[in-house]
């Protein structure tokens, strides 16, 4: 300002924070949280993006408890069958849900798969209400999840976490109790990523 000789920040700078945020690599940000929570749950930790009609494993984080499981880090499964898949579905834009929906095959993995667009959407519904999501063996027969979403510092959805286990280990009170604590660190991966919203289930629904 040439009349008070001070100095402010011009918009060049809102291009340079931005580069800086869009590098932060996500893996590196939510592994401590990973290894936190399989540490907490003694089951297995996953972290994804959406990429399509579906979703990739990009970090796995193996508990102390036994388990065999298909998933690996690079693999590709389909969104609507995944709890990760769907702690991501509920919180995209229309227009981006109603694109990605439209690529799905709604293959039935497990007697439990929801293949059908309208009980899928009901059910978003609901993962919107509680702020996670559940995959009840509708993708392998025999495991169970709960999963939550991770926000990026434009406040959009950009990623999910899950804890995977088997059903047997997996019964409602304790899948309650998990589903609780993945939300939490979702909401912890988020605010290390730059996401600076109130972290309530009302701020989520819009």
């Amino acid at each position: 300002d040439r009349h008070t000789e001070k100095y402010k920040l011009g918009y060049k700078w809102l291009a340079v924070s931005s580069q800086l945020l869009s590098n932060l690599d996500i893996r590196k940000v939510a592994y401590p949280y990973l290894q936190e929570l399989a540490d907490l749950t003694e089951e297995v930790i996953h972290l994804v993006v959406l990429d399509g009609h579906e979703v990739v494993y990009i970090e796995k984080v193996e508990g102390t408890q036994t388990i065999r499981m298909h998933s690996q880090i690079g693999k590709r499964v389909p969104v609507h069958c995944t709890g990760v898949g769907k702690a991501i579905l509920a919180y995209l834009p229309p227009a981006t849900l109603t694109k990605v929906l439209s690529g799905c095959e709604w293959l039935a993995h497990t007697p439990y798969t929801i293949t059908s667009k309208d009980e899928l959407l009901k059910h978003l519904s609901k993962v919107r209400e509680q702020g996670y999501a559940f995959d009840l063996e509708e993708n392998e027969l025999g495991i169970s999840c709960a999963a939550a979403p991770i926000w990026d510092y434009t406040g959009k959805v950009a990623a999910s976490i899950s804890v995977s286990g088997p059903t047997t280990r997996m019964q409602k009170e304790r899948l309650e109790h998990i589903a609780e604590l993945v939300r939490e660190y979702g909401r912890k991966i988020s605010l290390s990523l730059g996401y600076s919203k109130d972290f309530k289930l009302s701020s989520l629904r819009q």
